[in-house]
């Protein structure tokens, strides 16, 4: 999938940097309508004597295209304040890091880097590409109260390096909801409302799905991107932090990750898994296939949206049926502070702006009519699940550390194998892979054959921790 596919479209509306990552264990929940949030006019202006541009090193601009006369609304905000957006073009997604470094190392840092799943938290702290945020962002307060939890999952040191401005859906399932009334099948998103929507229903629905199919016609159950959150929703991921120690460690050995890898299992060897490439929930929505599994973008704007009498419905994915827990991962927009920059009123006065345009209801409410607008055969229910409930602390976010851990692990952009995966993505998505004489590999093989190379990473990961803690005091 293309990275730039993934930023979900309403984040991109707030001009909010999104990722692929897994989310923490603990709800934000701290959160209540009776906290006063700010205002935009209580949000101070950059003092006079302060420096007001932020350099901001990304692979796409902030501020509004040639000829667009639309801004972003935080940059809006930002500058109502005093406050500019720099664009430093690191040259495409797989250079940031490269170009990030060179102008450290080069004493003209630039200000914000766009928090990513792929070598930002904890790699990218420990190699000291960023700094701390604490000194401009304080979590108690009312603007960031929502997000402290979370925030409390990106400390090293005692310290916070992630200020979550956003999180947004990083996957949902599609499906059309003529095919399921003309083939009898029970609707996933009544099953979703009436608590019943699991791992055993979703496979119940696609069997008979795929059992109804006439003749010679082939059918499948599901196509796209769904296997890492099957895993995830137990509540356990590949690499985990020790609370007790400090350290993180290798979890690949959990019972309930190879009961979500048997599941899985199944879904291929049974011929419910769809493993083509389809680029959107239309094209795979018409290839007999029931459920499309893919990130909001894949369904909505001029693309992707259903056209006049189609009707679409969406449900999260399923629950695992050994856990009254709905676990979720999440898109977690942030913009990273990095270190060197000494534009401290300036990278406050962002963060709120952002924060405040991501969060307040006036904002939201401006979203969601320019949302209709682009997708009026959107329902009022899909809309619900996609962007209010799989956001919301009916939810339990959780975190997985493998995704930004070292390069061998996490970064995709260096991986030297055929599906340009780095081992904690490509485990996640291995069960529905064969090796070279078409066997499908199980997760036993799998875990027995990945579980040393997570080992000694791991290994030089905490020494790294352990260095990086003993400077930092």
């Amino acid at each position: 999938m293309k990275t730039i596919k993934r930023i979900s479209a309403v984040l991109l509306a707030l001009g909010i940097s999104v990722t692929i990552v897994g989310c923490d264990k603990e709800t934000d929940s701290s959160y209540t309508e009776t906290v006063a949030v700010p205002t935009a006019d209580q949000i101070d202006d950059i003092p006079a004597d302060a420096e007001k541009t932020l350099d901001w090193c990304s692979y796409y601009d902030l501020n509004p295209s040639a000829g667009s006369k639309e801004k972003y609304t935080n940059v809006s905000l930002f500058e109502d304040k005093g406050g500019k957006i720099n664009y430093i073009n690191c040259g495409g997604s797989a250079n940031k890091y490269n170009k990030l470094s060179e102008l450290i190392l080069a004493n003209t840092p630039p200000d914000l880097f766009a928090y990513e799943q792929k070598m930002t938290f904890p790699a990218g702290v420990i190699k000291e590409r960023f700094q701390s945020v604490d000194s401009v962002v304080d979590f108690n307060s009312p603007l960031w109260s929502d997000v402290k939890n979370t925030a409390d999952q990106f400390v090293l040191n005692g310290k916070h390096y992630v200020a979550p401005i956003s999180f947004g859906t990083l996957v949902t399932l599609t499906y059309d909801l003529d095919v399921i009334e003309s083939e009898g099948l029970t609707d996933p998103y009544q099953l979703y409302k009436e608590g019943k929507w699991d791992w055993n229903s979703f496979y119940d629905v696609m069997k008979q799905y795929k059992e109804n199919a006439k003749g010679n016609q082939e059918r499948y159950g599901i196509n796209g991107w769904y296997h890492a959150f099957i895993f995830q929703s137990t509540g356990q991921t590949i690499v985990k932090l020790d609370p007790k120690t400090g350290e993180y460690v290798n979890n690949i050995k959990n019972s309930d990750l190879e009961r979500a890898a048997n599941f899985l299992y199944t879904l291929t060897k049974e011929g419910l898994d769809n493993p083509s490439w389809i680029g959107d929930a239309a094209g795979c929505l018409n290839s007999n296939t029931l459920f499309y599994a893919m990130g909001p973008w894949a369904s909505t704007g001029t693309a992707h949206t259903p056209k006049d009498g189609v009707r679409w419905g969406v449900v999260p994915i399923p629950r695992d049926p050994n856990s009254d827990t709905q676990y979720t991962t999440l898109d977690i927009g942030a913009y990273m502070w990095v270190k060197g920059s000494t534009k401290k009123e300036a990278v406050k006065c962002w963060y709120e702006c952002s924060k405040l345009a991501a969060t307040s209801d006036e904002y939201k409410k401006i979203s969601k009519e320019k949302f209709f607008v682009d997708n009026p055969n959107w329902t009022e229910e899909a809309y619900q699940v996609t962007y209010e409930d799989v956001i919301s602390d009916k939810f339990t976010r959780l975190i997985d550390p493998g995704y930004g851990a070292t390069t061998i692990l996490s970064d995709d952009d260096a991986a030297k194998n055929v599906t340009k995966e780095a081992v904690i993505p490509y485990l996640y998505s291995s069960v529905r892979k064969f090796d070279d004489s078409g066997t499908q590999m199980t997760w036993t093989q799998l875990r027995e054959k990945y579980s040393p190379t997570i080992d000694s990473e791991l290994k030089e990961l905490n020494e790294n921790l352990k260095s990086f803690i003993k400077k930092d005091k």
